[in-house]
């Protein structure tokens, strides 16, 4: 019943929020045709614009690396950041993807993730139930619990105290740690830069306060130059209703300065390295899908769960975490296969509104139609 009333009291927020900004700035659904444009010519020449990302992010002084599925991922990173040390997350569904923070922490370091949401849940030990809001499912009464139990802070069950109480605690965090892990919501592949938007702040400070920045995300997030980088950012977060962002951070390479003569050095006080691990999983594969190639083009705003009502009545629970809702059924196929992802697609009801709110204009519905397909095929074969 909480459950029920958290997702009920967020639709209520976020639904007249989102309209009312796409009415105010059409712009941003021309954008969103362009970008669709743009995100298609990448997915079908999808090895070639990894490269170019690539050989893009190493001329900026970056490190790159490609890997194949997440205990490849897995590896790369722990290669860097080893162990006996203390890590900050800036909020990465691919990490979440990978069960990054989790192995982080079974081979010897301090992990804390820093976005309200996520704090939340790894205090609780609670899946995510939204891809932008991923304790969606918490009410202001239990989360001003949790603090009170976890953290031994007295709070009333007020956005406000919550967020300060969180505030406080993972400050000292960020001063202390050695490493900090972001995920991306766009790469440019001309320039190897990275776009990140955020509202709390907690992003930024996991970019530029500790000495290394590790950056970890799927090579679907690749678009062809940074104009196009920059209208992904401004289409997921006005499609979020969260237009605009508090927050748009760009990393390109690690620190610099030239106010020496002009002579540009590194590092100045920003990270000294910055390592970008792009992450396959099922995406290359995907690209070559008649069926799944579409969901690529998901920048991942999560409109389409405040308006479907299997999402709904199931209280943010419907998928695999940390892929749920009607986008989540169609990466969980490309992410876990389609045998983890059929019997969350056996509980569409087709009803066609993620199709009409969803900014790429997905089909949606016709996915999951196709996954399951496959899905009653398979069974029976066994």
């Amino acid at each position: 019943m909480e459950y029920d009333e958290a997702i009920r009291r967020a639709v209520d927020a976020n639904v007249p929020r989102t309209m009312n900004i796409l009415d105010k700035y059409p712009y941003v659904t021309e954008l969103a045709k362009e970008l669709r444009k743009a995100k298609e010519e990448v997915i079908r020449n999808l090895e070639y614009y990894v490269d170019k990302t690539i050989k893009s992010i190493e001329a900026i002084g970056a490190k790159a690396y490609f890997a194949r599925d997440g205990d490849e991922a897995r590896r790369i990173i722990s290669g860097i950041v080893g162990k006996g040390n203390v890590i900050v997350l800036g909020k990465t569904m691919v990490g979440n993807e990978i069960g990054l923070r989790e192995y982080l922490i079974s081979i010897g370091n301090e992990v804390w993730e820093t976005d309200l949401g996520e704090f939340l849940l790894q205090l609780t030990g609670d899946k995510p139930t939204h891809i932008v809001a991923p304790a969606l499912h918490m009410t202001r009464e239990r989360a001003a619990r949790v603090i009170k139990e976890k953290l031994g802070v007295d709070v009333k069950a007020d956005p406000s105290e919550i967020a300060q109480a969180a505030r406080r605690f993972l400050r000292d965090k960020f001063f202390r740690a050695n490493f900090g892990v972001t995920g991306a919501n766009a790469v440019a592949a001309d320039t190897g830069a990275v776009l990140l938007i955020e509202n709390e702040g907690n992003i930024r400070f996991t970019t530029v306060s500790p000495p290394v920045h590790i950056v970890l995300t799927g090579i679907d997030k690749i678009v062809p130059t940074l104009h196009h980088a920059f209208m992904e950012v401004m289409v997921q977060s006005a499609y979020a209703g969260l237009y605009p962002p508090t927050y748009v951070n760009l990393v390109a390479g690690p620190s610099t300065t030239a106010d020496v003569e002009q002579t540009r050095v590194s590092p100045s006080h920003g990270p000294r390295e910055v390592h970008v691990v792009l992450l396959d999983n099922g995406r290359l594969k995907a690209s070559k899908d008649d069926l799944l190639w579409e969901t690529l083009l998901c920048v991942r705003c999560g409109r389409c769960h405040f308006h479907c009502p299997v999402y709904r009545a199931l209280d943010g629970s419907w998928g695999e975490s940390p892929y749920v809702g009607p986008m989540g059924v169609m990466w969980t196929a490309v992410v876990y296969g389609i045998e983890k992802a059929g019997p969350h697609a056996m509980l569409c009801m087709h009803a066609g509104t993620c199709r009409e709110a969803c900014p790429m204009k997905i089909n949606i519905p016709e996915i999951i139609q196709g996954i399951k397909a496959r899905y009653v095929r398979l069974v029976a074969k066994r």
